[in-house]
């Protein structure tokens, strides 16, 4: 069974350890046995985190960009309402989550049935809220955090000045020569990770100090600081 899956993630932090941005969205492709993407889109969006709930309107639009390129059995989206078939969600299935979260989502679910329904009738692929319980949205995660390490690079090296960028829950990142993987730590996810190709060679132009999270026990950081170039 071939999977669409998106997710957003990866948030630059203040001093503070405070998220204040989420840095990469993306839609991903996986198929048996389900380890790494075999498609992707990414993108860049620094989206402020008070905005977060209307990230999950672009990861499906994310989503429905990808099935134009491929052919999947299903979409997973990082919404935890069991499976629901996103076309068919109901106010009325929003009622067990806090009022907040609610309010947000009531205005964006008329939005998501529509994308839903559209997918569902251009390709004949249900999308299903099935949220963390996902090995493609941990994957699409993972795959977010790995662009999120570049595109933070990126703005490290133009700013130049270091960030801190806090990474997704339990995994690490491990620089390799063709760019960069984020690898899972949960146990029984020893060999899901995320893939990110660095084309521009950004990465030979930072350097990398990771730290434990003080504040969000389970969660790495990242500094990433720009090289000083040699006069």
């Amino acid at each position: 069974m071939r999977i669409v899956a998106a997710d957003s993630g990866a948030a630059l932090l203040n001093e503070r350890y405070e998220a204040q941005s989420i840095v990469a969205a993306v839609s991903i492709l996986v198929e048996p046995p389900y380890r790494i993407a075999q498609k992707h889109i990414a993108e860049p969006i620094f989206s402020k985190v008070i905005n977060s709930h209307e990230l999950i309107v672009h990861e499906l639009e994310l989503c429905q960009m990808l099935l134009k390129e491929t052919k999947a059995d299903m979409v997973h989206l990082d919404m935890s309402f069991g499976g629901a078939q996103m076309e068919e969600l109901s106010p009325i299935q929003l009622a067990n989550i806090s009022s907040r979260a609610r309010g947000h989502l009531l205005k964006i679910l008329p939005k998501m049935r529509k994308i839903a329904a559209d997918i569902k009738r251009v390709y004949g692929v249900d999308v299903l809220a099935i949220g963390k319980d996902s090995v493609p949205v941990r994957i699409a995660e993972l795959t977010a955090g790995a662009y999120a390490i570049l595109y933070s690079a990126e703005k490290a090296v133009k700013e130049k000045q270091s960030v801190l960028l806090g990474m997704p829950s339990k995994c690490y990142a491990r620089r390799i020569e063709s760019g960069i993987v984020v690898h899972s730590l949960t146990p029984a996810e020893h060999d899901i990770a995320g893939f990110a190709v660095d084309t521009g060679g950004v990465l030979a132009k930072v350097t990398f100090s990771e730290l434990l999270n003080p504040s969000a026990r389970g969660f790495r950081a990242l500094e990433i600081t720009p090289e000083i170039e040699s006069t």
